[in-house]
């Protein structure tokens, strides 16, 4: 039986990273895209084809309709049909509201926001057209849920793609797809958790969640044992969004 095939994109670093050697140890051949990270999106590669995984780096800016169109034209090529779409790629960029420009939010919204609704569609009309039940996985942000003072375009971005997985969850279903997302809060070896020294205290488990754990996370609903979960989100944040306030945290 032939492996499935994942695409992931924002692959060459961080969480994407992540997810991609996990599913290339977990008998995917993966599709690598990235944006601006070429040097880490061939060590990701290699390193998945160490495994004996198939693997192929993909260039494109994905906030780009006409740039999504070719990343799928050359994973298509390569792979032949796709099981699996994480689209994990997206950028925060942080301004109080009164000071939010058009470019910063054209620039957010169409990377986090529209370039993962329409590699959804991409993905999905290839999916139908192959008779594939395949996945769609969204890694959105507790941002969605939470406030933060600076986050007025990021946020709600993330929340319209969480918005969205329930929408697609309903209308793929006809064709056996499903659609979830996961929502990462503060993750290990991220610049602004270093900077924010002490930000583990303020999470109720006392820890940060680590890149591995969201790699999991989509192994498991990409899986056969995730068979009835579709239109689901799956929080990562250690609890952040739990307490009122951080002194809610214990008795």
């Amino acid at each position: 039986m032939s492996k499935k095939c994942a695409l992931v994109t924002g692959a060459g670093r961080g969480i994407g990273r992540a997810i991609a050697l996990e599913l290339a140890a977990n008998d995917y051949d993966v599709g690598v895209s990235y944006n601006h990270s070429a040097e880490t999106a061939q060590e990701v590669c290699a390193l998945a084809r160490e495994g004996g995984a198939r693997a192929v780096a993909l260039q494109g800016d994905l906030s780009e309709t006409a740039q999504i169109d070719r990343v799928f034209g050359e994973f298509i090529e390569e792979f032949g049909r796709i099981d699996l779409l994480v689209n994990n790629a997206g950028i925060t960029r942080y301004a109080a509201f009164l000071e939010v420009s058009e470019e910063m939010w054209t620039e957010v919204t169409n990377t986090d926001w529209k370039g993962p609704f329409f590699c959804a569609q991409r993905a999905a009309r290839n999916m139908v057209s192959n008779g594939v039940k395949g996945v769609i996985i969204n890694i959105t942000s507790n941002q969605q849920d939470g406030c933060w003072p600076v986050s007025s375009v990021y946020g709600p971005s993330k929340a319209a793609l969480n918005k969205f997985t329930r929408h697609a969850a309903l209308e793929l279903s006809a064709y056996g797809i499903r659609v979830n997302s996961i929502a990462p809060g503060y993750t290990t070896n991220l610049e602004f958790s270093r900077a924010g020294g002490r930000v583990h205290e303020r999470l109720p488990l006392g820890h940060m969640a680590t890149y591995e754990e969201v790699a999991h996370a989509v192994t498991y609903l990409a899986s056969d044992n995730a068979a009835s979960i579709t239109g689901t989100c799956l929080n990562i944040d250690c609890g952040a969004m739990l307490p009122v306030v951080p002194e809610n945290r214990f008795m």
